[in-house]
């Protein structure tokens, strides 16, 4: 892409208004009369190829019969666009590749870019099979906006006609060294001559670790295709593997909707939670209100004594006779186990112990109660 002149500031006619405010009618003299604002002006604009009528334009107004030095070309002295030359395959046209060529727009003050982008026939018999043919890498070059020209069929090595033709300063590439059959570094001859100006990879990103990652996440891929309405022979998969990951698309889409359904019945959940917990809160510090902590106080000091009356009850009185208790010279004792067993009270007292015979036997089992061991009192 070309360069244009940027407004300077002794130039009084080239000041540019700013957009973020509208001119008033005050300012129309405010630079003195005959003096116009100048509007911003945008060329966008894709590279042309090398045989195109600018390109060829440009190149036949370059005066190359000068050699320009690298110490030349650092001084910014030089009066016309250093014309700087990068090439490679560009396939999947990644930052990478963007910050390879920005670097080479920005090595010099004034640098015109040119980019020279290998056909399908000798990378594939060079490097191997791109993913992209060379039309798609050629358009993919083309709209980089460092890049001022392209040179399409660009050679695997370029030579002196070559530099020549396309009136090349400089070769602009990374400093690793790239072997063919003949030798070691096809750009050993250009560092020798000086020619040779070293960018910098992009570490973490190329080509051929986004086609390692394509295919490691192969059937992920294709489950994404095949959703989109790719069939399987663009794919080139067998029928039934479509149908096999076309259920697995199905249960993926199964899963998430059940995901979904958990995590909105979560939030409801959590929501009822929080709703519970304030309306609870609400309610006992209304009941704190009613009440008061006497009040309080005073309903579990009651509470509690019910209850521990109603758990042990006063003990019931014991009975003359009885065996828990005996009398002990007229008192009330406790029992001891080494007197005999206490005698039996009668229940009705006789009226005399002078009565006679019958009416003791009448009255046997009407005055006395005896024990089994009394018998030895009845009359023979």
């Amino acid at each position: 892409m070309l360069d244009f002149p940027t407004p300077s500031a002794a130039d009084p006619k080239s000041i540019v208004m700013s957009r973020k405010r509208t001119r008033s009618r005050s300012e129309d003299n405010i630079f003195g009369e005959g003096m116009k604002i100048q509007p911003i002006m945008s060329i966008c604009r894709e590279a042309p190829f090398s045989d195109d009528a600018i390109a060829v334009q440009i190149r036949n107004q370059c005066d190359y019969s000068k050699r320009i030095t690298y110490e030349m070309a650092r001084s910014g002295k030089i009066h016309r666009p250093i014309r700087v030359y990068a090439d490679g395959i560009y396939d999947l046209f990644h930052q990478g590749h963007a910050r390879q060529l920005m670097q080479a727009k920005n090595l010099f003050s004034n640098v015109y870019l040119i980019v020279g982008v290998c056909n399908d026939a000798l990378t594939h018999r060079k490097k191997g099979k791109t993913v992209m043919n060379e039309d798609e890498r050629y358009e993919a070059v083309k709209h980089c906006r460092y890049v001022d020209e392209i040179v399409r069929d660009a050679p695997w090595e370029v030579d002196e006609e070559y530099l020549t033709k396309h009136k090349i300063d400089f070769i602009a590439h990374d400093d690793i060294p790239y072997g063919t059959d003949d030798c070691n570094d096809v750009y050993a001859h250009w560092k020798a001559k000086g020619m040779f100006v070293a960018t910098q990879r992009t570490e973490g990103v190329s080509t051929s670790d986004i086609v390692a990652r394509i295919v490691r996440d192969y059937d992920v891929y294709v489950r994404r295709n095949l959703a989109r309405g790719y069939s399987a022979k663009d794919l080139n998969i067998s029928y039934l593997s479509e149908k096999k990951i076309r259920l697995q698309n199905k249960m993926h889409e199964l899963k998430d909707k059940g995901k979904k359904v958990i995590d909105s019945i979560g939030e409801r959940k959590d929501d009822m939670i929080a709703k519970w917990e304030e309306k609870s809160r609400d309610f006992i510090e209304n009941f704190l209100l009613l009440f008061g902590r006497e009040r309080l106080t005073n309903i579990w000091n009651e509470s509690k004594g019910r209850i521990l009356n109603a758990l042990s009850p006063p003990s019931s009185p014991n009975r003359d006779g009885s065996p828990v208790s005996h009398m002990v010279n007229g008192e009330a004792g406790d029992y001891d186990e080494g007197l005999p067993p206490p005698r039996k009270t009668p229940r009705y007292e006789s009226p005399s112990p002078s009565s006679s015979r019958s009416s003791s036997i009448q009255n046997k089992y009407y005055n006395n109660d005896f024990s089994d061991d009394e018998d030895d009192l009845l009359p023979k």
